[in-house]
């Protein structure tokens, strides 16, 4: 993308999707690290983005009282560290805009921000102080704004807990920035200037739980932090023509804090994932923002976990769809040799199973009582079906076309009386003979030689019949002799091709079996790598929590410490039913998948036992 793009349209305070940016990331296939940058307008939020990207110039710049952003606008760029990953830059409208005059407008811009991205960053003027906190207000706003379950009771959810697992990672830039970073006299890191600014105070009242509020919500909402503080990149003279100033003309003081700006976003802003740890590519986040903004638009609350349902079932879809693809490919070479025998059919269509199953699992998530999976394995068994079968016909064409071309020079000879003589049957026999052994010596004949050679022997009896009993130089005897051997060999050829068919069911059964044991080998990965995805998810929350506990402690907040501790308690309690009742769950999916295959298996073994057991010709006896 060479220059930024609106993706949501701010207008008249309704916001609207631009149809140009969502096919743009529809179209993107890479996996996607998320940095949006909020603050209050003509803070120089979009000057960092620019540097983010790695331009000059991108997103607009200003350097009046009048703000240049409306909306949120995108800039996606290859990563600088990333192979294969797209950075997703979004700059947006700047907050308290005097033209707006909408504090809701505001709002929504900021939830939109916390939820389309990975890494937050807050841009400020000045220092870190109770009026710069204050005015970070959507904050205290979060739980209006935002659900992350779509529960229907009137049961709290669990707000800092919830939140904190699937927000972003937090960054508080400070511009012009111009006090020394040090307490009582003691030099401190931007970092623990930024910790110091949100320190609780003890007590209570009015005031003092007003202090308290928004600084609470940052720490509960934002456990990971982080905060860089700029010097002046200039004087003010020169400010209104930042973006024309060549790099050397900054104060290196600012150019350093830069530097270590965009390293950190580069080293440490990590994947956009969603509920349960799924990592997201472009076009998976063109679904999200879609979701988002057109629930917002209703004048809904966006819901994370609606919203995810909502992706997943398209993403499903879509790895169904590109799982059915790789199996048809995969495929196509093996049907361009039709008619082949059931040994190369077999291997080719195991492999392109394979390969579909495993296309899918790496791009299906909440994949629901496995609906989607169980929608591939039909798909592919329908495409598989129709694959046999036109192998099967290709093979009946071929036989029936040799034997027809074979039996050609016989079948004039019928016409014009050549075995209507004595010895006729003799030379008759040797001619049928002979196009039998032809036929077999034929390669490559498929899955149907045996079974058109007995249609074709069947249908000759007549014919030789009625040669037989005209022959003269044959004794009545030596007839009977004759017709038994006619019957045995008809009778070897059915047997023949009743072999034949049934070497084709074990097949099948063989191929299900294999089948059967990959697809639940793919499940049970599946399902332990998302286990460990939500365990580490919730790890991360659990010990940030733990931490914020400990600090509690340490500055004397007891009530608000055991509050924490209770919390604590609840949220490993909750995890531990979640992660059984989903145990639970898979095992029995798990289980119902093998009773269907044992009783696809079943059913196929009844039909052998039935083709083995069918009552064969018996041979004529010699009176």
């Amino acid at each position: 993308m060479d220059s930024p793009i609106c993706l949501v349209k701010n207008s008249d305070g309704e916001l609207c999707l631009e149809p140009e940016a969502i096919d743009y990331l529809m179209g993107l296939k890479q996996k996607v690290v998320v940095v949006a940058v909020v603050g209050l307008y003509r803070t120089g939020k979009s000057y960092l983005m620019n540097k983010l990207a790695q331009r000059k110039r991108g997103f607009a710049l200003g350097a009046t009282i009048q703000s240049k952003t409306k909306g949120i606008w995108m800039w996606c760029v290859p990563h600088p560290e990333k192979t294969d990953h797209t950075l997703v830059l979004l700059d947006t409208e700047g907050l308290g805009d005097v033209e707006k005059g909408d504090s809701k407008n505001d709002a929504w811009i900021f939830s939109l921000a916390i939820l389309l991205s990975s890494t937050l960053v807050y841009n400020s003027r000045g220092t870190i102080d109770n009026d710069a906190v204050e005015k970070l207000q959507y904050v205290n706003e979060l739980t209006e704004m935002i659900k992350v379950k779509s529960t229907t009771d009137d049961e709290e959810e669990g707000e800092g807990t919830q939140f904190a697992q699937f927000f972003p990672n937090f960054v508080w830039t400070v511009r012009d920035f111009t006090l020394q970073l040090e307490i009582d006299g003691r030099e401190i890191t931007p970092d623990q200037y930024l910790e110091n600014s949100l320190q609780l105070k003890k007590g209570y009242g009015k005031k003092i739980n007003d202090y308290n509020v928004p600084r609470e919500c940052i720490r509960n909402f934002f456990p990971s932090r982080k905060c860089f503080v700029f010097p002046s990149p200039t004087t003010p003279d020169n400010m209104h023509r930042l973006d024309s100033m060549d790099e050397a003309e900054l104060s290196e003081s600012f150019r350093e804090v830069v530097d270590t700006f965009c390293r950190f976003i580069y080293q440490e802003s990590r994947m956009k994932t969603v509920i349960g740890g799924h990592t997201l590519t472009g076009e998976m986040l063109g679904h999200l923002v879609t979701t988002y903004v057109e629930t917002i638009a209703k004048g809904n609350v966006p819901c994370l976990e609606n919203a995810v349902l909502a992706m997943a079932k398209i993403e499903n879809q879509a790895a169904v769809d590109e799982g059915l693809a790789v199996y048809q490919k995969g495929m196509e070479d093996v049907k361009a040799l039709f008619p082949v025998d059931i040994n190369q059919l077999s291997e080719n269509h195991l492999r392109s199973e394979t390969e579909a199953t495993q296309t899918f699992m790496k791009r299906s998530f909440k994949d629901e009582n496995e609906e989607f999976l169980k929608a591939l394995v039909e798909a592919i068994g329908n495409h598989s079906a129709d694959l046999f079968k036109q192998n099967k016909d290709a093979s009946e064409n071929k036989c029936k076309a040799l034997l027809e071309n074979l039996s050609a020079q016989m079948d004039q000879g019928m016409k014009e009386g050549t075995y209507a003589t004595p010895g006729g049957y003799e030379l008759y026999c040797n001619h049928h003979d002979n196009i039998v052994a032809q036929y077999r010596a034929e390669p490559n004949k498929g899955v149907r030689a045996e079974e058109v050679l007995e249609q074709f022997l069947k249908g000759k009896s007549a014919e030789s019949n009625s040669i037989l009993q005209a022959d003269k130089k044959l004794t009545e005897n030596e007839k009977k002799i004759q017709a038994e051997m006619k019957k045995t060999a008809e009778l070897e050829q059915e047997k023949a091709a009743s072999k034949e068919k049934q070497a084709e069911m074990e097949h099948n059964i063989e191929n299900n079996r294999i089948s059967q044991e990959n697809y639940l080998k793919e499940m049970e990965e599946k399902m332990e790598k998302e286990r460990k995805q939500q365990q580490q998810e919730f790890n991360r929350t659990l010990d940030r929590r733990m931490q914020e506990q400990k600090y509690l402690l340490e500055m004397g907040h007891k009530e608000k410490a055991e509050l924490m501790r209770q919390e604590i308690e609840e949220i490993k309690k909750n995890n531990q039913l979640e992660r059984d009742a989903n145990t639970q769950n898979q095992k029995a999916l798990l289980e119902l998948f093998k009773q269907q295959a044992e009783e696809q298996n079943k059913k196929m073994g009844i039909l052998i036992e039935e083709l083995k057991n069918r009552p064969q010709i018996p041979p004529c006896n010699v009176m």
